[in-house]
């Protein structure tokens, strides 16, 4: 399997804001491995060209590199870092949002059928799988586009739709069929996940969450892990702590005022588990430069 087109086209048509003309297809480089960072995934199918990166979500740690690809499922906080990059071999790679309407279309054209055996199971909301040489070419096609204008509006939507094919099809097919269907388990937890985005900075109790979801408390607490790997309430600190991260970066002074306002009864805690997460007080993230803190 050989990424040396691939690999030519991402460093000749990335950007700094890492957008394309191609809508939901996105291409990064990254220079120096750095710290790891926190940040919301998204649903998106990521794939490496050259370079490796580590991912922790909740408790678990995935690793992906050329010849694999990863999947998210829902918009999860994750914290990632890239191995070994530098500006001789830079990490180099892509994103494709993953759209549930374009999924769910797929599977009503195509019908149960055709389809494998669905595994009426919950499933992790991130995860990595083997690249396909179909898969491979596919994305190869796309992002050739890039170099023929005249050919993206008519030829990237069918491009797209068999890469989303041979997703549904592939290893981590479930986690992506789930992602198109409205009752599945991952849309069920994805109703509680979409609550505690919202009211991050409210208590709750599980047993709400959990009727929300349509599920009894310990079948909720149960799949909610299995999707995010990690429990609701530490689910929701990490979405506490982003969204005061941002609030810092926006050159707010009032670490007391961020922390209440995210939630947070004691300054304290909220000063220890920033650190814990980030690597620095809210304190020193508050004095920085937006350009450096971030």
């Amino acid at each position: 399997m050989s990424f040396d087109e691939l690999r030519a086209l991402l460093a000749r048509h990335v950007r700094p804001d890492e957008t394309t003309a191609i809508e939901g297809l996105y291409i990064a480089q990254v220079q120096r491995s750095g710290p790891p960072e926190t940040q919301m995934s998204g649903t998106v199918l990521a794939v490496l060209a050259q370079g490796a990166k580590r991912l922790a979500v909740g408790d678990e740690v995935l690793e992906y590199r050329p010849g694999d690809y990863l999947v998210t499922s829902l918009d999860l906080p994750v914290t990632g870092s890239f191995i070994g990059a530098s500006p001789e071999t830079p990490a180099l790679g892509l994103a494709l949002v993953l759209d549930p309407i374009a999924i769910a279309d797929v599977l009503l054209e195509v019908g149960a059928g055709e389809l494998p055996r669905p595994q009426r199971r919950t499933v992790p909301a991130v995860a990595v799988g083997s690249l396909t040489t179909e898969i491979l070419d596919a994305l190869t096609r796309l992002v050739r586009l890039l170099d023929h204008p005249r050919d993206r509006a008519a030829l990237a939507p069918l491009i797209k739709r068999e890469i989303l094919w041979r997703l549904i099809t592939g290893e981590q097919g479930e986690a992506v069929r789930q992602l198109g269907l409205a009752e599945s388990g991952l849309h069920t937890i994805g109703r509680a996940v979409r609550w505690i985005r919202e009211h991050y900075d409210e208590p709750f109790r599980v047993d709400d969450l959990a009727r929300l979801a349509g599920m009894s408390s310990s079948a909720f607490y149960r799949n909610f892990q299995i999707v995010t790997a990690q429990s609701p309430i530490q689910f929701q600190k990490h979405i506490r702590l982003q969204q005061a991260r941002l609030l810092l970066a926006a050159n707010s002074r009032d670490v007391t005022g961020v922390a209440h306002r995210v939630g947070y009864d004691s300054p304290s805690q909220f000063s220890r588990e920033y650190r814990r997460l980030f690597g620095t007080t809210p304190s020193r993230a508050a004095a920085l430069p937006q350009s450096i803190s971030e």
